[in-house]
C-alpha cells in the first residue's frame, strides 16, 4: 500500500497536459492545437509558368488559326499529283492511236480521265480540276470524234494558245497588264501598283513573257497539226505546256516581288507590322 501510495504521488507531481503554457511567448494560456487548415504548397515554379502561359499560347494558336495561309495556284490546281494527272489522258490517247486507232484512243484517254476523277473524288481531293479534267477531255475527244481526225483532239488547245497570245499583248497595250491584274486580284492586294509607273513597267515585262509563250505554243503545234504529226503533236502539248508555264509564273512572280519593295518605299503599300 505505501508502495502504491508514492507512486500515486509521484505522478500527481506531472503536470496536467491541459495546463501546460507557452513560455516562450510569455503567455499563461495552455497551448492549442491550430483549427486553421493548412496552406496549399505552391506548384512547382515549371507548373506555374506552364500554367501562366497557356493563356497566350491559346492566344497565338487562334491568331495562327486566324490566318491560316492561302492556298497557292499549284495546291488549287491539285499539287503536282494534279499535274501529273492532267498530262495522263494525253499520252494515253497517243499511244491507244498509235496502236488501236482513233476510236480506242478516245475510248482510253476519256475513261483514264474519269477514273482519275472518281479517285480524287473518293480521297475528298478538290472538286475543280477533277471535274475540269474530265469535261476537257470529254470537249477534245467529242471534236475528234466528230471529224474523223486523231488531229484534232488537240484542235482547241492550238488555238487557245492564239488567244491567249493576244488577250495577253492586248492588255499590255491598253495599260492594264493582265499579269499585275490577276496576281494581284489573286492576292488581295489591289490596284496600287496601277500608280506607280514603274510597276506597270515590271508588269508589263512578265505578261508580255506569257504572251511569248502562248504565242510559241501556239506557232509550233499549229506546225504540226498542219503537217499530222500526231505523236510529236501529243508531246509538245506535254512539253510546251506546265513546264512553260512553269517558266513564265517565276517572271510574274519577280514582277510582283519588285513591285511590292518599290510600293512599300513609296509608301502606297503599307508595310507588314
Amino acid at each position: 500500500m505505501q508502495n502504491a501510495t508514492a507512486r500515486h504521488g509521484m505522478f500527481d507531481d506531472l503536470a496536467d497536459p491541459a495546463e501546460l503554457t507557452d513560455e516562450g511567448s510569455g503567455l499563461n494560456e495552455p497551448l492549442e492545437l491550430s483549427s486553421k487548415p493548412r496552406r496549399r504548397r505552391r506548384p512547382a515554379a515549371p507548373y506555374a509558368a506552364a500554367q501562366a502561359d497557356q493563356p497566350h499560347r491559346t492566344g497565338r494558336a487562334g491568331q495562327a488559326a486566324g490566318k491560316a495561309k492561302k492556298p497557292t495556284m499549284l495546291e488549287q490546281a491539285g499539287g503536282t499529283k494534279g499535274l501529273m494527272y492532267s498530262t495522263a489522258p494525253v499520252i494515253a490517247f497517243v499511244v491507244a492511236n498509235n496502236l488501236r486507232g482513233l476510236k480506242f484512243a478516245i475510248i482510253a484517254a476519256f475513261a483514264l480521265a474519269l477514273g482519275i476523277a472518281v479517285d480524287r473524288l473518293r480521297r475528298k481531293e478538290s472538286l475543280q480540276p477533277a471535274l475540269g479534267g474530265v469535261f476537257g477531255v470529254a470537249v477534245a475527244a467529242g471534236i475528234s470524234w466528230y471529224t474523223g481526225s486523231a488531229k484534232d483532239y488537240f484542235l482547241i488547245g492550238i488555238w487557245a494558245s492564239l488567244g491567249g497570245a493576244v488577250v495577253f499583248l492586248a492588255s499590255v497595250a491598253v495599260r492594264w497588264p493582265l499579269a499585275g491584274l490577276i496576281w494581284n486580284s489573286a492576292t488581295g492586294k489591289g490596284n496600287a501598283w496601277r500608280a506607280d509607273k514603274r510597276s506597270r513597267f515590271y508588269y508589263d515585262i512578265a505578261t508580255v513573257t506569257l504572251a511569248v509563250i502562248f504565242a510559241t505554243r501556239f506557232a509550233v503545234q499549229q506546225y504540226l497539226y498542219s503537217t499530222d504529226q500526231v505523236g510529236e503533236l501529243g508531246f509538245a502539248k506535254i512539253a510546251m505546256g506546265y513546264p512553260l508555264l512553269g517558266a513564265g509564273l517565276l517572271v510574274v512572280a519577280w514582277a510582283a516581288r519588285t513591285s511590292d519593295k518599290r510600293l512599300k518605299r513609296l509608301g502606297l503599300r503599307p508595310a507588314k507590322p
